[in-house]
């Protein structure tokens, strides 16, 4: 089985992508970010997709990337980077480039990568009992997959600072009152839920709702790829701190991290 699968519903338009590790949690190693690239791969320019939703398999939507590669060798920490982000960058790429509208459908944890794929996406639907946290803090990291891009557009400048440099953990009401995420329902009507939305988003004019993604990013200011890029030197920056390899050898430890801020 696929470590990312791409399934399709020809007779409404609606195309499901669901990251598929759920022994971790879905956590993001290189070959998941690999398969996530492949899954969204062929939707790109497919006029068929009228809805697109991403989705996790098991428990959890995304618990962030999976620390283990990066203890093996720091000193390969931001080689490590460069390939999660040249798997998943593309795909962001892609899903944002997408006529179809894209729906989150979370539940679990939703964290560091996991949390920025989600603010990705053009909106996002949670069960009870969803935790979401920013997660890089933790680890002596800045954010990736446009996490400094989406966060302060979907929450404010004030509050995505308080939810990073506070390193908070949000439930799902209070993601639904900050505006993280759209609707928050009961664990056991998540997929049903889904479905109605995606459903409802695939009979409408989807060259349309194209149009206004294109617009309301524009009207944004900065181009999203060339934030990414912005994203991506960045955090292979933190790798080579001390704090990095404090926050992920204590995350990995299952202990609190000393940083010393450098």
């Amino acid at each position: 089985m696929s470590l990312a699968e791409l399934q399709r519903d020809a007779s409404t338009g609606i195309a499901t992508i669901t990251v598929n590790r759920p022994q971790v949690l879905n956590a993001i190693d290189v070959p998941t970010a690999k398969a996530i690239r492949a899954a969204v791969e062929p939707l790109q320019g497919d006029s068929s997709v009228r809805c697109i939703v991403l989705r996790g398999a098991g428990r959890a939507f995304v618990a962030g990337g999976d620390l283990g590669k990066f203890a093996e060798d720091f000193r390969r920490a931001a080689d490590v980077v460069d390939d999660l982000l040249d798997a998943l960058h593309p795909a962001i790429r892609i899903l944002r480039a997408h006529d179809a509208p894209v729906i989150a459908s979370v539940q679990g944890a939703v964290a560091g990568a996991g949390l920025s794929l989600m603010a990705s996406c053009d909106l996002t639907i949670a069960a009870e009992g969803t935790r979401f946290i920013v997660a890089y803090d933790r680890i002596g990291a800045t954010p990736d997959c446009g996490g400094t891009w989406f966060l302060p557009r979907l929450l404010g400048s004030r509050r995505a600072a308080q939810f990073m440099l506070l390193g908070e953990t949000w439930d799902s009401a209070t993601a639904r009152e900050m505006g993280l995420v759209n609707y928050v329902v009961p664990a056991e009507e998540l997929e049903q839920q889904t479905l109605g939305f995606a459903q409802r988003i695939a009979a409408g004019p989807t060259r349309a709702y194209g149009s206004y993604k294109r617009l309301a990013a524009q009207a944004l200011g900065e181009g999203l790829p060339a934030h990414l890029e912005r994203e991506r030197e960045a955090f292979k920056a933190a790798t080579r701190t001390d704090d990095f390899r404090e926050g992920v050898s204590a995350f990995l430890g299952k202990r609190a991290a000393a940083f010393k801020g450098h």
